[in-house]
Formats: structure tokens, C-alpha cells, sequence
């Protein structure tokens, strides 16, 4: 609810910025990912039959032949190199949010996508030994990442001083990425053009994308509305940047960025409308909302002339430890097959266009349709909230996901049979793998502050933040001996 005296949001304008914005942090990883058949097409080692060539020698089509082989593990690369800025920024936040201006930060970050996303789209038309793409988009994955993650953080801390409704929307943007992705992919497979100009088409698509989430940026501050809060934030906060320390050693300062990831990971409006607050880029308990911005507070004192307690960061880790652990799992169970091995299972139709569409359709479209409605789920309950010892066996359960989708129809073994050569398993077993993916996620953020007192939530939204980092580079990390093993 806006505060009183604060214009109106004309026409929702700074409502649909925000959603803009949201969907911008989010467009490289999923844009990246989904075009995995695209990138492993070009970095085909082996003998591929003449007709799967063009004129030039260069192999056509979205996705590799079954009978070439990927030797630079593309998939796999691309799931670390995506993460582990994620992780790095985490723990640098401090030093880089107290140097540099929001306004520097934001709109570096997208200029920096831009130009990624155009040296991607440029490199469709540009033909080049396999190892220079390899490593040229191998670094462009790296920066892109870089810059999203210092992208969200800014964005998360400016969105503090907006009405809650605001960092839902930006949240909600954030978790129609990945579908965007994909509906974007198979509109330009569907278009009918050759599978360049196919691959061209998509990869123009995010640019546009950034360039209206630098339009949108530049008309923010521009809005009465968001002018209100903006200069509101600057007045009572001035010294009160988004933050986490690397160490979570001083907990009254630190603070934490709410990411799915993202894929990718946008939680859903229930746990932002009770259990969590975002408040100046932190996570509130709901107790702390109507007290946040009371000098008395900001001074240190909770209105009796005592200082709050200092939370302890093993203290709280106590509290939460199980959440932080199902945080890794879930994360660690999610990235190790996701995309790296999911997006190699090919169909055994002999239907033509079936094959073609399988992968962007079968794996990136209905995991991310399933996720949103998992955490969607988080709305209308909150199991095992009442038996929280369950919750890491339920998500352990997970598991058992990974034989099953590595026994799946991937081409390319060594080892393991294919038990489940029919696609119908390969859709069943991605329905349940991305629906718990989501709920797990959401589940575990929602019910993190409940476990610990209202001036310690602050720091267990750190902890949890950088546990869900944890996660995400462990199980992209993983996905190299996954691979092994098939």
C-alpha cells in the first residue's frame, strides 16, 4: 500500500516497469540456456553427414545431430560459469554497493548485457573455429552473469523503498523469464526461415529486451510516483545500501538478494505478502515492517533507549539449519541435470517436427510452466510447516529424480542404458522434477524468518541467500561427474 501523501501510480506505469525490469535480470541466463542445441550444433566435433551441412560447411539447425558429440561439454560450462558469479557477488556485495552509485550499477549492468547479448547475436553470422566460440561465449556467459547479478542487487535495493505490491511484481517479472525464453525460441523455429537467420532472430530478441529495460530505467526517477520514494529513501536511509557481508560477521548491516535463479526464481506473492518483506534489499519478518523506517530504529534503538540484541550468526544457523540445507539440495539436485542433461534427451518419434520442437517444448518451456506453479502452490499452503523435520526427507526425495532422467533417451553414453526410451517418461519425470523444484524453493524462503526472532530475520535472509548461491554452483559443479558417469 503506497504511504500517505505519495502521488498515484498513473496508469500503473512504475508497476510495469518494475516487471520490466524484473524480466531484464533474468533474460541472459534463460535466453543462454534454452539456446543450448543452437551452441552445441556449433561446436560439433566428429563426422557429420553431408546433408546436415550447408554450403559453408557449418551445421544447420537448432540442435546437434545424435551422432556428433559435443566434446566442450557446453551445457555443463554454461550451468558454472552462469552460477558462480552469483556466488562470487554475494559475498562481495559490501564493498561493491558502498562504491559505486545505483544509477552506475544499474545502468552498467544493462549497457554490459546489451553488448554481450549483440556480440552473441553477431557471432551467429561470423564463422570461426569451434574453440574460439567456445571460449568467446564462454566468457561472455561469465560478464553477462557478472552484470545480472550486480543488476538484481541494485534493483532489489531501490525496490526497498516502494510499496510491497512493487517487489512482487518485480519478482513476478523475474519468473516469466524463463517462459518468455522459451516462447521465444519456438516462435523463431517456427518462423519458417533457415536456421540461421532462426538463430539470429532469437538472439535479437533479449536485445531489445535490455534496450526497454534501460528505456524504463532512464523514465523511473522521471515518475512523481517513483520520485517520491526514491527521494524518501535517500532522506531516511542515506548510509543504508543493499549488502552482505562476505563473512555474515555484522548482522545489523547485512542484507540479502532475494535471486531464484534463476531460473533462474521468483517466489510467489503469499511469501512476500506474510512471511517476507523486502525492505531496502533486505527480507523482513512482518513484524518489522511498520517499524522499519522509525528514526528511533535506524539509530539503534527500539524505542526504550536499549539496543536491539545482535543476532548471531550461529545462533540463527541453528534455527534454520535444515531450511539452509534443503536450500542446497534442492539447488545442487536441480543444476546438476538442469540443463546439462535434460536438454541432451532427444525423442524417439519418428515425427519430424515433433524432434524439432521436443527439447525448447519437453524441457525448458514446461520446466519453467511447472516452477511458476510450484511456486505458486506456496499461496494456499505451506507443507510440512508444521513438522519441519520432514522437509529434508521430503526434499531428498528429489534424489531419485536424477537416475531416473539420466536413464532417460540422451544419445550420448558410455555407460548407463536407456530404460525409459518412450518421451511420455521424460515428460512425466520433468513434471515432477520442476514442480517440487519450485515449491521446495519457495517453500524454504517463505518459511525461513518464522524460524527465528524478528531482529534476527535480516540475517537468516542473508544465511539463506547464501546457501541458495551454495547450491546453485554445487550443482552445476556436479553436473560435470553426472556426465562422466553417463
Amino acid at each position: 500500500m503506497a504511504s500517505q501523501g505519495a502521488p498515484k501510480d498513473s496508469f500503473h506505469c512504475v508497476a510495469i516497469i518494475f516487471f520490466l525490469l524484473g524480466l531484464g535480470t533474468l533474460l541472459p541466463w534463460n535466453f543462454f540456456i534454452t539456446a543450448i542445441p543452437y551452441f552445441q550444433s556449433r561446436l560439433i566435433v566428429g563426422n557429420c553427414s553431408a546433408a546436415e551441412e550447408n554450403e559453408n560447411g557449418t551445421v544447420l539447425g537448432l540442435e546437434p545431430a545424435s551422432h556428433c558429440t559435443d566434446d566442450f561439454n557446453f551445457s555443463n560450462w554454461l550451468a558454472l560459469l552462469s552460477q558462480l558469479p552469483l556466488l562470487l557477488f554475494t559475498l562481495l556485495n559490501s564493498l561493491l554497493y558502498q562504491c559505486i552509485p545505483d544509477k552506475v550499477r544499474v545502468l552498467g549492468s544493462l549497457f554490459g548485457i546489451l553488448f554481450l547479448f549483440s556480440l552473441t547475436a553477431a557471432l551467429v553470422r561470423l564463422e570461426m573455429p569451434a574453440q574460439s566460440f567456445f571460449s568467446i561465449t564462454m566468457a561472455s556467459v561469465w560478464f553477462i552473469n557478472s552484470f545480472c547479478a550486480v543488476l538484481q542487487g541494485s534493483l532489489f535495493g531501490q525496490l526497498g523503498s516502494f510499496p510491497q505490491s512493487f517487489s512482487t511484481l518485480f519478482l513476478s517479472g523475474q519468473g516469466m523469464a524463463g517462459t518468455f525464453a522459451a516462447v521465444a525460441m519456438l516462435l523463431s523455429m517456427a518462423s519458417g526461415v533457415d536456421a540461421q537467420t532462426s538463430a539470429l532472430s532469437y538472439f535479437i530478441i533479449p536485445c531489445f529486451g535490455t534496450l526497454i529495460s534501460i528505456i524504463c530505467y532512464f523514465v523511473l526517477p522521471h515518475k512523481d510516483f517513483a520520485r517520491h520514494y526514491l527521494e524518501k529513501r535517500h532522506q531516511e536511509v542515506p548510509d543504508y545500501e543493499l549488502e552482505t557481508k562476505a563473512g555474515l560477521l555484522t548482522p545489523e548491516e547485512d542484507a540479502v538478494i532475494v535471486s531464484p535463479e534463476e531460473d533462474t526464481t521468483a517466489l510467489p506473492p503469499s511469501c512476500l505478502e506474510e512471511p517476507l518483506h523486502v525492505s531496502n534489499g533486505k527480507i523482513l519478518a512482518p513484524e518489522q515492517v511498520d517499524i522499519e523506517y522509525s528514526p528511533k530504529v535506524m539509530n539503534g534503538s527500539n524505542g526504550t533507549g536499549l539496543a536491539p540484541p545482535k543476532a548471531s550468526v550461529v545462533g540463527v544457523l541453528q534455527k534454520i539449519w535444515q531450511l539452509a540445507l534443503c536450500i542446497v539440495l534442492v539447488f545442487s539436485v536441480t543444476l546438476s541435470v538442469f540443463p546439462a542433461m535434460t536438454a541432451s534427451v532427444a525423442s524417439v518419434s519418428e515425427n519430424k517436427t515433433w524432434s524439432k520442437f521436443f527439447t525448447p517444448v519437453c524441457c525448458f518451456l514446461l520446466f519453467n510452466v511447472m516452477d511458476w506453479l510450484g511456486r505458486s502452490a506456496t499461496s494456499y499452503f505451506l507443507w510440512p510447516e508444521k513438522s519441519l523435520p520432514l522437509l529434508p526427507v521430503a526434499v531428498g526425495l528429489r534424489l531419485l529424480l536424477v537416475p531416473l532422467l539420466l536413464l532417460c533417451n540422451i544419445p550420448q553414453r558410455s555407460y548407463l542404458p536407456v530404460l525409459f526410451h518412450q518421451d511420455a517418461w521424460f515428460v512425466l519425470f520433468m513434471v515432477v522434477f520442476s514442480l517440487s523444484n519450485g515449491y521446495f524453493v519457495s517453500l524454504t524462503m517463505c518459511l525461513a524468518p518464522k524460524q527465528v526472532k524478528p531482529h534476527e530475520s535480516e540475517l537468516a535472509g542473508a544465511i539463506m541467500t547464501f546457501f541458495l548461491a551454495l547450491g546453485l554452483s554445487c550443482g552445476a559443479g556436479l553436473s560435470f561427474i553426472l556426465r562422466a558417469l553417463l
